[in-house]
């Protein structure tokens, strides 16, 4: 869209109404447009900030392309969408960013390491799954990723030994070599239609080894320039590929040796990117809303140092959520607290996340890490 379109009428649309899209409708709604969200769950997390809300599933053929066309741009928030409708309505010039095309390879793995590995980047090494012995391919342990709808961990298994080939995923799938990880890195990075690319600070994930869940994200990363500047040219090369617009989240690793292999990229904001709600001067959910829509980047200055931390739905919990430890916490200095509205919690939902500032960057994971303690999310229903 070009800078004389009336930006006072825009209507966005949204695909996907949990926490992402709950705050990218807030971001749309600051710069005056009108929001409608598609989601299954009638007033879902989204649907509470936004004008109007479409109970449809996401492959629901009539309702995504109801959505397109009462939208001026359509976006998401998710990538496990239907794309075959969504690509015949992007090849009648309808706006969706990122493109369906561009979703639909993010959607395989397996496809977009596969191109990735093609035009130059640097990837941990991997195989497609066509028989029971292609996991050996590289010999035991080994990492084994189901192609599609793997998420916060799901898709994911370690096969450690031949007992462990038994319960081996049985979905389209492909191996990767187990990498011997130092660090765990993401990168936010935005691109508008024009092409203009911002990118973010270098961040340093913490895992839940328990479900394998992002845990604890601290901006900046402690690496050295060097590796910051490589991550970045690696992040910027990667989105070029694509041909993405919008933001997206570029995970990878720092090898012990080193080295900076690409992990996946998500085509949405991304949870790595939440500190930069509070730590950078523009967010990445209101940067989302620019790129797709097609105006100039905001800065991606970090104005403090800072630790994000998870807030996870508790083991043995589930039902109406209540939070405990919220007096305390919030009595933490530079302690921001955000809650998803999600109306059940289940263990180790994502419930919301806090972020710390300090100008310490140890500091404030000490004082996130003490917030970790004390809040805890619990469901109205118990068991063993």
């Amino acid at each position: 869209m070009d800078k004389n379109f009336n930006y006072s009428s825009l209507k966005l649309g949204i695909i996907g109404g949990g926490q992402l899209g709950k705050i990218m409708s807030q971001k749309a709604k600051k710069l005056g447009f009108h929001v409608t969200i598609l989601d299954p769950t009638p007033n879902c997390p989204a649907a509470q900030v936004s004008d109007r809300q479409i109970v449809a599933g996401f492959y629901d053929k009539e309702k995504l392309e109801q959505l397109v066309k009462e939208c001026d741009v359509t976006t998401f928030e998710l990538e496990h969408v239907d794309t075959e409708v969504l690509k015949k309505l992007y090849d009648q010039d309808y706006k969706i960013f990122p493109s369906p095309y561009v979703m639909e390879l993010i959607q395989d793995k397996y496809e977009q390491k596969k191109l990735l590995d093609e035009k130059g980047i640097a990837v941990p090494k991997y195989k497609k799954v066509e028989s029971k012995d292609d996991l050996k391919s590289f010999g035991l342990p080994v990492i084994q990723k189901a192609r599609k709808g793997g998420y916060d961990g799901k898709g994911v298994m370690l096969l450690r030994d031949e007992n462990d080939l038994n319960n081996s995923i049985k979905a389209d799938s492909f191996i990767e070599e187990l990498v011997d990880i130092d660090k765990e890195l993401a990168i936010i990075v935005a691109r508008n239609i024009e092409g203009e690319i911002a990118v973010y600070p270098v961040v340093e994930m913490l895992f839940d080894e328990r479900v394998n869940i992002c845990d604890i994200v601290m901006a900046p990363a402690r690496i050295s320039e060097n590796l910051e500047k490589i991550a970045k040219e690696m992040a910027i090369k990667s989105i070029e590929i694509l041909d993405g617009v919008g933001i997206f989240g570029v995970e990878m690793f720092l090898t012990k040796k080193g080295e900076i292999l690409l992990n996946e990229i998500a085509p949405r904001p991304h949870n790595s990117g939440h500190y930069t709600f509070e730590s950078c001067a523009t967010s990445q959910f209101e940067q989302i809303i620019r790129a797709v829509t097609n105006l100039p980047l905001g800065s991606t200055k970090l104005i403090s140092p800072s630790v994000m931390v998870n807030l996870l739905g508790e083991e043995g919990y589930e039902g109406e959520p209540f939070i405990e430890g919220i007096h305390e916490a919030l009595e933490i200095p530079e302690l921001s607290f955000h809650f998803y509205g999600k109306k059940e919690t289940k263990p180790f939902r994502k419930m919301g996340h806090i972020t710390v500032l300090s100008e310490d960057l140890d500091e404030a994971l000490k004082k996130a890490l003490k917030a970790k303690d004390i809040l805890k999310i619990r469901g109205s229903k118990k068991y063993e």
